[in-house]
């Protein structure tokens, strides 16, 4: 089946109250390809959170986690992860090779696993302050090919990263090697203050190759989110005529 623009959009339900992220899948429902749940959503309600928004929709499920700790825990945590039957789980690339490869082994097919590589809120600096070598901290784009690597060689089945790095991570790794693209802003919601360091536009993130991009604030904030999600949608098929 053809994927469309909704297709490639990943909405996280960071809210606080399980409600408020019932009453987004009911609004965004047919209007995105998957909901994520964080960290927030799923401390508070647990793994029964799953199974809710399942219910209230056909899109799929990430659950965004950054599973990181000693191999066998990793493992063993993701065993059950894939039990529930999510479509995507994260880990962290900041640990070794040997973790990630047993989180693979730990959802035996069941769960596609990504790596984190950098957080969209890090920059040169955060990698410094860190204390990585100079190279990575003069290029902070080596070190998320270098995460990639390691996520691709343990058989991950794509990474997360920023726009910035997508057209590289396909170059190298294959369009089979997924591309989940957070630090997602729509040129007409743009602000000054933004968090985010490393952005990119719905439109470049896909025209460079993304496969899946994060949306929260500039639909959840939105008057008529429902409406912002639709211009998202544009802004994606339009960038997809063009390339």
């Amino acid at each position: 089946m053809q994927k469309t623009g909704k297709d490639y959009i990943v909405f996280p339900l960071d809210f606080s109250s399980v409600k408020e992220a019932e009453d987004y899948v009911r609004i965004l429902d047919g209007k995105v390809g998957v909901f994520k749940i964080g960290l927030e959503l799923f401390i508070d309600q647990g793994p029964s959170v799953v199974e809710r928004i399942r219910k209230l929709s056909q899109a799929k499920i990430f659950l965004d986690l950054k599973l990181h700790d000693i191999s066998a825990t990793v493992q063993r945590a993701m065993e059950r992860i894939a039990a529930l039957g999510v479509d995507l789980i994260t880990v962290h690339c900041s640990s070794s090779q040997k973790m990630l490869e047993r989180a693979v082994l730990g959802a035996n097919g069941k769960t596609g696993v990504l790596g984190v590589t950098l957080l969209t809120d890090n920059d040169a600096d955060a990698v410094e302050a860190q204390g990585f070598k100079e190279e990575f901290v003069k290029d902070p784009r080596r070190l998320v090919l270098h995460r990639a690597k390691m996520a691709h060689d343990a058989g991950c089945a794509g990474v997360v990263c920023s726009g910035q790095e997508v057209g590289e991570i396909k170059h190298r790794f294959g369009k089979g090697f997924l591309a989940v693209t957070p630090g997602i802003r729509p040129s007409w919601s743009l602000t000054e203050n933004d968090d985010q360091k490393r952005i990119t536009t719905p439109g470049q993130a896909v025209a460079m190759g993304s496969d899946l991009i994060v949306i929260g604030r500039p639909i959840r904030d939105a008057e008529d989110p429902a409406r912002a999600a639709l211009k998202v949608i544009k802004e994606i098929e339009d960038a997809l005529k063009v390339s």
